[in-house]
């Protein structure tokens, strides 16, 4: 089996169960902006992106005006920093345990996120997450200038643990996205999950190594 050394895995409907309420949330934004898209839309056109970026790309989707993403996606903000107050927020099953797991092997495990540092921040406060204990590194889209696919994250995350090669590296998310990104670093191994935004024949199109139900089941190959 290949040498991982580090496992680069996605926040929301990877490793955290925060029942849609980014995408619901942006859907109601763009929604209230004069529009009308579906939930199913918006899954699909912007699950696991750097939001403002999810919400350029729906509105040129769907014919509507670009120049309408900054003022939506300021509401949008807004809105979800209000929701995850109220919102319980959990691990997805059995992710706590797996992470420990893997911290215990001495692999890195980097969290990363389209998400705004202080948002991800929110999550893991509500989690009671704590960095060396159940992960090592937090990066966010406010950490690089180019948001995914671009594999800067990836990259960065290297880095930080003087991981010279993309071959040690895992990748795993529950968008196309997230593979596409494993994919334009290099990684060893991309692991798309069902537990998320993206149903398993969207996730097969980007063709990861794996595709499993919750990230605790790639215990078995690691």
């Amino acid at each position: 089996m290949k040498n991982i050394e580090l496992l680069v895995l996605d926040m929301a409907g990877t490793t955290v169960d925060e029942d849609n309420v980014v995408y619901k949330t942006l859907t109601e934004a763009v929604n209230k902006h004069g529009y009308q898209v579906s939930l199913e839309q918006v899954l699909t056109t912007c699950a696991g992106m750097e939001k403002l970026e999810a919400i350029t790309s729906l509105l040129k989707d769907i014919d509507g005006n670009e120049s309408d993403a900054p003022i939506i996606f300021e509401n949008f903000s807004g809105k979800l920093k209000y929701a995850y107050q109220n919102l319980e927020v959990k691990p997805i099953n059995g992710t706590e345990d797996f992470l420990l797991k893997m911290i215990a092997q001495h692999k890195k495990v980097v969290l990363n996120t389209g998400y705004t540092s202080e948002i991800a921040q929110q999550l893991l406060d509500k989690l009671q997450w704590k960095e060396n204990v159940h992960f090592d590194a937090l990066i966010t889209a406010d950490d690089v200038s180019e948001s995914r696919p671009s594999p800067e994250m990836i990259h960065l995350a290297m880095k930080k643990f003087n991981i010279m090669e993309p071959e040690k590296v895992l990748k795993a998310g529950d968008s196309v996205i997230d593979i596409e990104e494993g994919k334009n670093a290099g990684c060893g191994l991309t692991i798309a999950v069902l537990s998320g935004a993206q149903n398993r024949s969207e996730l097969e199109k980007a063709e990861p190594d794996y595709i499993f139900n919750t990230i605790s089941e790639a215990e078995n190959i690691l």
